[in-house]
């Protein structure tokens, strides 16, 4: 048996090294993530917890240096805003995502809007906020929950689209085959076979969704802005909500006691983002465990 040559061991040590290096830098990378985000959740939890009580949830937020202080309205303002972009943003955005995996594959029109949406995926969310600012804001004459559901309507769009054309992409092409053959239209096939094939992923877009635009401030401070009342003007005055909330008691408010309020309202925006993160998870998840 001949030896191996010098210049091919040479090689073969250069490549476990650097497989070596490679395989360290990526644990390294791994370990430094989780000690940040474990790092961010016990400051959050440390600083927010001794000020959860039944009364922090059903008070509701007050002036500067008024005692007593919680987050009920600007609870209940997050999941109107909330709840008000999901009903304008899911809907559409899913009858486009099954556009462009059932009908618009190699189109023109089906490459303008997957460019569109890769670029509404990567636009700032204040950009989102100066728009709405624009174009609702300033021709309503005020601030509102409504103008702010559109600017979180417009972040969520994008990331369902492409989740939903990917979920879809993802369903064998046999099922669409099998109920063509059977007479089924395309429209049919799609929305009764593949989408309920797809269900699972489609949750789970529609979570993420929702945990991406939950903590975003930027574009409710040029929209909903903020109020110190119960959000009965949904659609006429400014709404009262989690994350501007944050803004005020933690860099605005002169007063202690308003920002230990900051940081439990931190808190609840930080417990619900990943209870949203971890359903998502878990209903993919099972979607994959079930094929």
């Amino acid at each position: 048996m001949s030896p191996i040559p010098q210049s091919r061991r040479r090689g073969l040590f250069r490549r476990k090294l650097v497989d070596r290096i490679v395989g360290v830098l990526s644990i390294a990378a791994l370990v430094l993530a989780i000690a940040g985000m474990a790092w961010i959740l016990w400051t959050v939890f440390a600083r927010g917890a001794s000020v959860l009580s039944w009364e922090f949830f059903v008070n509701p937020s007050k002036p500067y240096g008024a005692l007593n202080a919680g987050i009920g309205n600007a609870l209940l303002g997050t999941v109107s805003i909330t709840l008000g972009a999901a009903v304008m943003g899911i809907p559409p955005a899913i009858f486009a995502g099954i556009y462009l995996a059932e009908f618009g594959k190699g189109t023109k029109l089906g490459g303008a809007i997957r460019f569109a949406a890769n670029v509404m995926m990567g636009m700032p969310s204040v950009v989102a906020g100066l728009f709405v600012y624009a174009v609702l804001v300033i021709p309503m004459g005020g601030f509102s929950g409504f103008a702010g559901s559109v600017a979180l309507a417009f972040l969520m769009f994008p990331v369902v689209l492409r989740t939903t054309e990917d979920m879809l992409l993802m369903v064998p092409d046999s099922l669409r085959e099998s109920a063509l053959a059977l007479g089924c239209s395309r429209a049919r096939t799609s929305l009764r076979i593949i989408c309920r094939s797809a269900r699972g992923g489609l949750v789970t877009g529609i979570l993420l969704a929702i945990a991406r635009v939950s903590g975003e401030t930027a574009p409710l401070l040029f929209t909903a802005l903020w109020s110190d009342a119960w959000p009965k003007n949904y659609f006429t005055g400014p709404t009262a909500n989690l994350p501007v909330l944050i803004t005020e008691y933690a860099t605005n408010s002169p007063f202690e006691e308003q920002h230990a309020a900051g940081w439990g309202a931190s808190l609840v925006v930080t417990l619900l983002v990943l209870v949203l993160n971890i359903s998502s998870r878990i209903i993919f998840k099972e979607k994959h465990h079930g094929r």
